[in-house]
C-alpha cells in the first residue's frame, strides 16, 4: 500500500513559486547577486526583494552585502538549511507525481 502524501508537510516558505524558483537557482548556479537573478527569473525589483527577504527571514539564503566601486552589490548564497528544504519539498512532490502515476485512474 502508498503511503499518503502529507500536503500539510510542504514547506509553505518553499512553496511560492518565486521562493521556489529562487531557491533551485542558488542551487543550480552557486551565489548570484540581485540583478543576476532578477534577469534570470524575469522578476520586479520589489517582488524579488521580498521573497528573498522571506527567504532570508527563514534562514534558507544568506546575503552577503559589498561595494564594487562605489556601487553596492548584495549576493545570495543558499544556506544548508535551505538547500534541505529544498531537496524535501521536491522529494514531497516526487512522491506525489508517482502516486499519480500509479493511480487507478478512477478520477
Amino acid at each position: 500500500m502508498m503511503q499518503p502524501i502529507d500536503f500539510n508537510g510542504l514547506d509553505t516558505t518553499v512553496h511560492g513559486p518565486l521562493r521556489l524558483a529562487i531557491l533551485t537557482a542558488l542551487k543550480l548556479n552557486g551565489a548570484l547577486d540581485f540583478t543576476d537573478l532578477k534577469k534570470r527569473l524575469e522578476a520586479a525589483d520589489g517582488s524579488l526583494g521580498l521573497q528573498l527577504q522571506k527567504l532570508e527571514e527563514a534562514e534558507y539564503v544568506r546575503a552577503e552585502k559589498a561595494f564594487v566601486g562605489r556601487r553596492p552589490k548584495t549576493t545570495y548564497k543558499l544556506t544548508a538549511k535551505g538547500r534541505s528544504a529544498l531537496l524535501q519539498y521536491l522529494d514531497t512532490l516526487e512522491r506525489l507525481l508517482k502516486a499519480m502515476k500509479q493511480g487507478d485512474g478512477a478520477g
